[in-house]
């Protein structure tokens, strides 16, 4: 158990401290134009790829899906209370509450933890929190929706490219599936250097505010995890799925959404590096827990 936990975990910590450690070496890292490659070209590769390649009952994709979005809908209600309670800004915090780091952590651990099937289904909650963000993430931060911007994802017709393959059983031409690997290959490295980057750059503000956001933000996600698991009757690789990637830490994303509306920005960086420290601390036990 212990040799399988290191070779699930150690990526994680390897990978985001060559980040962490470049940037901190004062060497550049153009986050724009390597995440733009990623989120252009590789996420929609490796959606495409993974589920043209695994085999899933439709159904299962369906029930994780629905499953997710209740994990969000449930840290919506619970934040919007807390929030309410303490008279914190419900428009700064609780998109940093209610939207997790699917993408830059969950995939890869998904992929180290279950493997390729792992991986497929954790493509289906990473569209849900992707959603969820371009819809009521920035609906909560600035009062209106952008359907158009969530229209112009890669991921999603990625998704709708592998659910073809994957609903009707045709196998991809072997020139396009290779490429469509290839580019996909470069995503859970890139996505893990890009995170320890991220914490390297952002600054903690508000330490006490941050500290107990994310306490709830990482307690509230486990617990509503392990909840909606058990009230779908999720079992073996798709419960694992749903509550690791419920447990996982604020997204960076929602930094750039409390900088677009000047909505505390530098506590919700706070929140997103705290989080992670956390998970990173956590993370042992939590996989210990979905293994």
């Amino acid at each position: 158990m212990l040799a399988g936990l290191l070779t699930t975990v150690a990526p994680v910590f390897v990978c985001a401290a060559l980040g962490y450690g470049w940037t901190r070496s004062g060497r550049p890292f153009d986050t724009n134009m390597i995440t733009g490659l990623v989120l252009a070209f590789g996420v929609p590769c490796l959606v495409a790829s993974t589920l043209a390649d695994v085999e899933i009952a439709p159904g299962l994709l369906g029930k994780l899906g629905v499953a997710g979005v209740a994990v969000m809908v449930f840290c919506g209600l619970i934040g919007w209370a807390v929030l309410g309670a303490l008279r914190w800004s419900v428009r700064a915090y609780l998109p940093a509450l209610m939207f997790t780091n699917v993408g830059n952590m969950g995939l890869p651990l998904s992929l180290f933890a279950f493997g390729q099937e792992g991986l497929a289904l954790a493509v289906v909650l990473f569209a849900v929190g992707t959603v969820g963000t371009f819809t009521a993430g920035t609906a909560i931060a600035s009062g209106s929706t952008s359907f158009r911007q969530m229209a112009r994802l890669p991921a999603l017709y990625g998704i709708a490219v592998g659910l073809f393959f994957m609903l009707t059983g045709i196998h991809p031409p072997a020139w396009l599936a290779n490429s469509a690997r290839t580019l996909g290959g470069m995503v859970v490295p890139i996505m893990l250097i890009t995170l320890g980057v991220s914490l390297a750059r952002l600054k903690v503000v508000g330490f006490g505010r941050a500290s107990v956001l994310s306490v709830l933000r990482l307690g509230m996600g486990f617990g509503l995890g392990v909840a909606v698991a058990e009230a779908f009757g999720l079992e073996g690789t798709a419960r694992g799925v749903l509550i690791l990637q419920s447990s996982m830490p604020t997204a960076v994303y929602n930094y750039l959404i409390a900088v677009r509306w000047g909505l505390h920005a530098d506590e919700v960086a706070g929140m997103v590096v705290i989080s992670t420290l956390m998970s990173f601390a956590l993370l042992p036990a939590l996989m210990w827990y979905v293994m």
